[in-house]
């Protein structure tokens, strides 16, 4: 999974541990509106990066309360581009499938939240073989320019 040439915007690296989700989510809302995103689609990027994050966090690191994640995010045209990378255990991505949702039970839709809310995710190991990496698009509605934003 190749990361696209694009604007760089940012990348953040920190600890796997909840109470850091909420400077995660501002900086993904701060990151998707100065794209361009509107308030809807913004919602959307931010709720899917945090299902993500939150994976990591409950699955990578299950063992250990340490471990760290990087979220990645770039601008590339008219879309936004987020990468959340951790370095747990490499998972089979054949495993990471939303389970029926007729299946009403607390838990398990996060896949199926990230895969309805972005255009794309992607997920497969780290390129150096340590770990995961998540990869999600998505487009914005206008590709008019105003100011700093697409």
């Amino acid at each position: 999974m190749n990361l696209p040439k694009g604007e760089r915007l940012l990348e953040l690296r920190f600890p796997a541990q909840a109470n850091r989700m909420a400077l995660v989510r501002q900086t993904v809302r701060s990151a998707a509106r100065f794209c361009g995103f509107d308030e809807p689609d913004t919602r959307d990027i931010v709720l899917a990066v945090g299902e993500a994050c939150q994976n990591v966090i409950l699955h990578a690191y299950a063992e250990s309360d340490e471990g760290d994640v990087v979220l990645g995010i770039l601008r590339d045209g008219d879309r936004i581009v987020v990468r959340v990378t951790d370095y747990g255990p490499a998972v089979d991505p054949t495993v990471f499938k939303p389970r029926d949702l007729r299946d009403l039970r607390p838990g398990g839709l996060g896949t199926h939240f990230i895969r309805e809310l972005m255009d794309t995710a992607d997920f497969g190991p780290a390129p150096d073989g340590l770990g995961n990496v998540l990869q999600m698009t998505k487009k914005t509605k206008s590709q008019e320019r105003e100011g700093g934003r697409l």
